[in-house]
């Protein structure tokens, strides 16, 4: 044995490590939107449950992925702790697909050159080569993504054969015949063996795939290497519920604890199953005689099929044992905890999933604030200590949740790959600041309203009805931003710079017809600056609605990103027959109720005067 040798091995397993990670992560990017999909959707039937976590592992290449996602999807509030357990089980087996792909190596091609293909000499270049022309061609949407799957799966093989060819040399120096009869005289040594190496390479996948590359000296006997695979089980597992448990909430760690439970379970039935079936002679022509790749990867698909039959039955007691493990903890929660909690960084190699937690947090954010201003405008016809009370508090949970967010997407950003994925992300990081900034003009109006009862002042009768037409205008046009955001609407979007444009319209005749009031002595002089400073709010808040919208038709039509601004003044500057038209409508009923006597407070204003 040379260091040559060594070199050429770990060479190898750097390789194999690599090109096993490129393609689940590549996977994972590919495939979010599905994963989200499926896993949203799944009910109360366990059987369901595993079989979509076998589908999923599967597809990904990683239980640890599968299981850490679900421990998102549970701290979101998408799934509940019970309907994870079968799903659990499921990615347990779904993890030993990549024992039957890296089998290949046993495929004999001597028969057949048709089977030369899916010898892994064979498929690593031709996986490659398909990788680095899909990748320099860009010549579809996921061209790139698809292209890292190719390149990893080529990567992949060309490290384990590597691996092998290192393997056979280090062979004949009895290394490896030593270490695996060790092994052999020793279960627990294995198991600790295997539950080692699979905790310091996170990858039960990886771990099994090097004890196959082993296999190809022809030294391994069953009775080496079967503990060893149980021993994985644990190693695996303990990685995944060390990521489960930072910084989640109760329920999404104690996914990570029914794993360790279950996979704990599973090696015990593993090592009582096979040491019986020795004891009775069933295992006389397999313990003691070489394995090769397709055996252990073999053992290791009925090790997982038969613990997860007999198993899942006993869900619930997992289940009830990982409660009493992680108990609840009393606190005081947020109103908008279960939104912030979705803000999971585990969904952050899931691009779906992490977006659509943005996505929701940003929805209850904008009304939060929406109903922040709809109270505060109630403040100015009618103070109530206990109504601001409640808009300041409201106040901090909507900045809690920009902290929340902001933080979130910043540390989301570096692992998008798509351009799409990196498009929407941008939108929301425009848009965060925008709703924030309308919680705070529902704090200045709520003031407004304290700084005229604190002077024990008024506006006059007509004041208030013109302002209630300003206001009716104003909530019109944050229907309009949340019909637009919460559908990614282009054309209610549309509909918003009309009524911008009226709001300037109504706040210009609202200042003439208030210093009017004010030569007359029908208004107080006390209150000419909250009206001043109110009319500014109003300009104001219709602004971040515009800004909203048009943030959603650059997301939805990138061509404009360059020239947005031109392309919103041509509007404003009567360029558009469309825009002229909604605009007159909203001009005409608006401002046909200022010149009504006595037109009648917006339905809003009265109910949050009423609040």
């Amino acid at each position: 044995m040379g260091v040559f040798d060594v070199i050429s091995l770990l060479g190898g397993l750097a390789m194999f490590l690599y090109g096993m990670r490129l393609m689940g992560d590549s996977l994972k990017e590919n495939s979010s939107g599905t994963l989200k999909k499926a896993m949203g959707k799944v009910t109360n039937n366990p059987i369901k449950a595993f079989i979509l976590g076998v589908l999923v592992t599967a597809l990904i290449q990683s239980s640890t992925a599968t299981i850490v996602i679900t421990s998102g999807l549970v701290a979101a509030g998408i799934l509940s702790l019970h309907q994870s357990l079968g799903i659990i089980v499921g990615a347990n087996v779904g993890t030993t697909i990549t024992g039957q792909i890296i089998r290949l190596l046993d495929i004999d091609s001597s028969a057949s050159s048709v089977l030369r293909f899916f010898q892994p000499s064979t498929l690593a270049p031709i996986a490659l080569v398909i990788g680095i022309v899909l990748i320099m061609g860009k010549f579809f949407k996921n061209s790139r993504s698809i292209g890292n799957i190719a390149i990893g799966f080529g990567i992949l093989f060309s490290g384990l054969i590597n691996m092998t060819g290192a393997v056979n040399t280090l062979s004949q120096s009895g290394v490896v015949e030593g270490l695996f009869a060790g092994l052999g005289r020793s279960p627990v040594l294995g198991y600790l063996t295997g539950a080692g190496v699979a905790f310091m390479l996170q990858s039960s996948s990886a771990t099994v795939g090097i004890l196959q590359a082993f296999s190809s000296t022809g030294m391994l006997a069953f009775k080496s290497v079967y503990s060893v695979i149980v021993g994985v089980y644990l190693g695996d597992c303990v990685t995944t519920a060390i990521v489960c448990s930072i910084g989640a909430k109760e329920d999404a760690k104690r996914v990570g604890i029914v794993n360790i439970l279950y996979n704990l379970c599973k090696s015990a039935l593993v090592l009582i199953g096979v040491t019986i079936a020795h004891k009775v002679g069933l295992l006389e022509g397999l313990w003691d005689s070489p394995v090769n790749s397709s055996i252990i990867a073999n053992a290791n698909t009925v090790f997982n099929l038969a613990c997860a039959l007999i198993l899942l039955p006993l869900l619930t007691v997992f289940e009830k044992l990982s409660m009493r493990i992680v108990r609840d903890k009393p606190v005081k929660e947020s109103r908008y905890k279960a939104a912030t909690d979705a803000l999971n960084p585990v969904f952050f190699n899931t691009p779906a999933l992490a977006l659509q937690s943005c996505y929701k947090a940003l929805l209850e954010m904008f009304t939060a604030a929406r109903n922040n201003l709809e109270s505060s405008f109630g403040l100015i016809n009618k103070y109530d200590p206990a109504v601001h009370k409640r808009i300041l508090e409201e106040e901090e949970e909507i900045d809690g949740m920009t902290d929340r967010i902001s933080k979130y997407m910043v540390e989301f950003l570096p692992h998008l790959q798509q351009e799409d994925h990196v498009a929407i992300l941008n939108q929301y990081y425009k848009i965060i600041s925008e709703f924030e900034r309308l919680g705070d003009h529902a704090v200045n109006i709520a003031a407004y309203g304290e700084s005229l009862h604190n002077n024990k002042t008024a506006f006059s009768q007509a004041a208030l009805s013109q302002l209630a037409v300003l206001e009716s205008a104003v909530m019109n046009i944050l229907d309009e931003t949340e019909q637009t955001f919460a559908k990614r609407d282009i054309d209610a979007a549309a509909r918003i710079e009309p009524l911008v444009q009226v709001v300037g319209d109504l706040i210009t005749v609202l200042r003439k017809n208030h210093l009017k009031r004010m030569s007359t002595g029908e208004c107080s002089p006390l209150a000419d600056t909250v009206f001043s400073d109110l009319m500014v709010e109003f300009h104001r808040i219709s602004d971040v609605c515009s800004n909203v919208g048009v943030a959603t038709v650059v997301r939805v039509q990138p061509e404009l990103a360059d020239h947005e601004h031109l392309y919103f003044e041509r509007l404003h500057a009567g360029g558009d027959k469309d825009f002229n038209a909604a605009y007159d409508r909203a001009r005409q009923r608006y401002f046909s109720l200022l010149t009504k006597p006595e037109p009648e407070p917006a339905e809003h204003a009265g109910e949050a005067a009423g609040a």
